[in-house]
């Protein structure tokens, strides 16, 4: 009597699975020192919480200054050495360089390098970059020890990505464009606070002021075309050095900003940049108030 085999009773085979192999739409990549989903939602171009916790911090150490709470709490006939104001003039100035690599960013997006989708740059997460240091650090200790300010080389951007070379001017100039909104932006809320026939020694309204004239004078430093500098991106021409002269960029921002910090040139660019202040904006109380915000600013000197 034969008896048949059961599917069960089968015996395994030797030959490899070719089942395929199927990769989930949820996949993400290292990119930008941040994690960047390949199908993504909208919730990649949403502000990520840190930038809304460094707008809370700013708007706390604005209502500190405005206040000058500083000088409440001091005994009186002591001298005060306001700490609040600098930390609301950094807060604002990492804030300020989020605005300025987040143009880059949504330039480059638009213009076809999807891989900053989700990153820190698009997320204005400055704390996410992938060149922390050239993004975030570098621009704070430029605006702290030369009292300018100055943006470090904006290196995240695949430029292999992007094709024709009015979308590379344009993701190129984004970046200063973005500061000089923000420029604006203060320079009228200051105008609207302090009317061109009054003074104010407010320390929030100084700062403000001050935020305004370094997000200016990075507009116009990254208009040099010089490696390392925005301009540069947008002229450079497709040659085998400019990849070079791009790996090395921070050795161009570093070599400028000495140059600038120099006393007798930082003289002058002072002079110049405060002349060009005065021909854009009507308020002549303006200039005063940015002088003071510096000072406010470096308090050790």
């Amino acid at each position: 009597m034969s008896t048949s085999e059961s599917p069960e009773q089968k015996e395994p085979s030797d030959a490899p699975d070719e089942r395929p192999t199927t990769v989930s739409a949820d996949k993400s990549i290292e990119d930008g020192g941040a994690e960047v989903s390949s199908q993504g939602s909208w919730a990649d171009f949403l502000p990520s919480p840190i930038f809304v916790l460094l707008l809370g911090m700013i708007g706390f150490t604005g209502w500190l200054s405005w206040n000058a709470v500083e000088l409440d709490w001091a005994a009186e006939d002591t001298q005060v050495t306001p700490l609040i104001p600098p930390l609301l003039i950094f807060l604002g100035w990492i804030v300020s360089g989020a605005v300025h690599e987040f143009g880059h960013a949504l330039a480059a997006y638009l213009a076809g390098d999807k891989s900053l989708r989700g990153s820190g740059y698009l997320r204005l997460n400055p704390f996410a970059f992938g060149e922390t240091f050239t993004g975030t650090i570098l621009p704070v200790l430029y605006l702290g020890f030369g009292g300018f300010g100055m943006t470090g080389p904006a290196s995240h951007i695949d430029w292999d990505r992007i094709s024709g070379r009015g979308r590379r001017v344009l993701v190129a100039l984004a970046g200063p464009l973005a500061s000089l909104l923000l420029a604006a932006l203060l320079a009228v809320v200051v105008s609207v606070l302090v009317p061109s026939d009054s003074v104010s020694t407010n320390w929030a309204i100084a700062s403000m002021a001050f935020l305004s004239l370094a997000n200016l004078s990075a507009a116009l430093i990254n208009l040099l075309p010089i490696p390392g500098l925005d301009m540069f991106d947008a002229v450079a021409p497709e040659r085998r050095w400019v990849s070079v002269a791009r790996t090395n960029a921070l050795f161009g921002s570093v070599a400028v900003f000495a140059i600038l910090w120099f006393p007798i040139v930082n003289v002058r660019f002072d002079d110049a940049l405060l002349a060009l202040v005065d021909l854009l904006t009507p308020n002549p109380a303006f200039p005063e108030l940015a002088f003071h915000g510096r000072l406010l600013m470096q308090f050790w000197a």
